[in-house]
């Protein structure tokens, strides 16, 4: 499955080892960033984001897994149906860590809020955005997660695959100075943005970020009580993933979906709050917003959160608390089954455990109020939008 300090507008930047600070000073701005700056709107100021991360959150819950990375392998398998559909702009939704930043890179919108029952959720996109921040480009951005020290040159690597800028992470050993920089730095861009952090907060990020240093690309989603399992995807994986055309499409296969997804973050544009999508309180409350920010709904990433609800006789809460935001004509549900929950997929693609799929919002709500869905598996394979050109599901 998948908050408040006045002001701190300033941001925090680490500074590189002195050579490699030299080497990128005179760097004019690269056009992919000047193009998704023209693309985003006005920037919210720390305040802003902080009160509304205040406004919409509830209370935390827990869930079984630290839920670092995604482990659906055909996250992407979506994004052709994804481009052809009209739903750029309004405003995106979504659980999780950074899957969500791929759809935000091919959906654009003007908004994006990232709900999660875990505080944690929360943390793991301020450490996020604090790498965002200090990164104008994909290798700076991987070089930081990872902790290890940039090529001189970044903008040499704008126009590389994704690949390559993978192999220079994993070839390049973390380097403890480096490390120590970083650290300081992502405690104070945290810090920064008015939401209230505990000693514990921050050594929470401080773990999160460690988690990543020291297993590299190789890191993979982690459960509680479980060991990781071979077939979840690694970092590395879901970053190379392909659409279902074959095309590298995750938000750090170019530069201009990277660039679009960093000027949103810089814009206070992501923000990240604590909820249940079947709770009383926080998607309730992101409607009020959206009506009053003027803004639609164009997509909701519900990831598989969807079927625990449904084993705890939740879901109709939650089809209620969907029913609430302010939806565009077309807007879609893009959601994840796995596998292992019984029945096989119609749509499963060999090689692949999850399957991804997207249903318009207004059918899922016309279904809601006309008896409801027969089960789980009626729910993921009624009313699906086509994914495949030409047609095919």
């Amino acid at each position: 499955m998948s908050v408040r300090h006045p002001g701190g507008e300033h941001r925090v930047r680490w500074a590189w080892p002195i050579l490699l600070v030299a080497a990128g000073a005179c760097r004019s701005a690269l056009p992919a960033e000047e193009s998704a700056r023209a693309q985003t709107p006005p920037p919210l100021s720390d305040s802003a984001f902080s009160a509304l991360v205040a406004r919409i959150s509830e209370p935390g819950g827990a869930f079984d897994t630290d839920n670092l990375l995604s482990n659906e392998t055909a996250y992407l398998k979506v994004m052709g149906a994804l481009g052809r559909l009209d739903l750029r702009e309004g405003a995106y939704v979504g659980v999780g860590p950074d899957q969500n930043f791929s759809y935000v890179a091919r959906l654009k919108p003007r908004l994006a809020f990232i709900i999660d029952i875990r505080r944690d959720n929360l943390l793991d996109h301020l450490l996020l955005k604090a790498l965002f921040h200090q990164a104008p480009t994909r290798i700076e951005y991987l070089a930081g997660l990872f902790g290890r020290p940039p090529p001189a040159d970044p903008s040499a690597w704008t126009g590389k695959d994704v690949r390559d800028l993978l192999a220079y992470i994993d070839s390049t050993p973390a380097s403890a100075a480096v490390v120590a920089r970083l650290g300081a730095a992502i405690a104070a861009d945290a810090a920064s943005h008015g939401i209230p952090l505990s000693p514990a907060d921050q050594a929470t990020i401080r773990r999160f970020h460690q988690a990543f240093i020291d297993a590299g690309p190789a890191i993979r989603f982690h459960s509680f009580g479980r060991g990781p399992q071979f077939y979840y995807p690694t970092y590395a994986d879901l970053a190379e993933e392909t659409d279902r055309e074959g095309r590298r499409a995750s938000f750090l296969a170019h530069e201009s979906a990277y660039g679009f997804v960093r000027s949103l973050e810089e814009a206070n544009r992501i923000i990240p709050v604590v909820g249940d999508l079947a709770g009383d309180h926080a998607l309730r409350e992101m409607g009020r917003v959206l009506r009053e920010m003027n803004l639609e709904v164009t997509a909701f990433y519900a990831s598989n959160v969807e079927f625990y609800l449904w084993r705890q006789g939740r879901f109709d809460a939650w089809a209620q608390n969907l029913a609430s935001l302010p939806a565009a004509p077309h807007a879609v549900v893009i959601r994840s089954y796995f596998r292992n929950q019984r029945l096989p997929h119609p749509d499963a693609i060999p090689g692949y455990r999850s399957v991804q799929m997207l249903q318009p919002v207004a059918k899922l709500l016309g279904a809601e109020a006309h008896g409801g869905f027969q089960s789980y598996f009626d729910l993921v394979t009624r009313d699906l939008v086509p994914i495949e050109p030409g047609g095919g599901s």
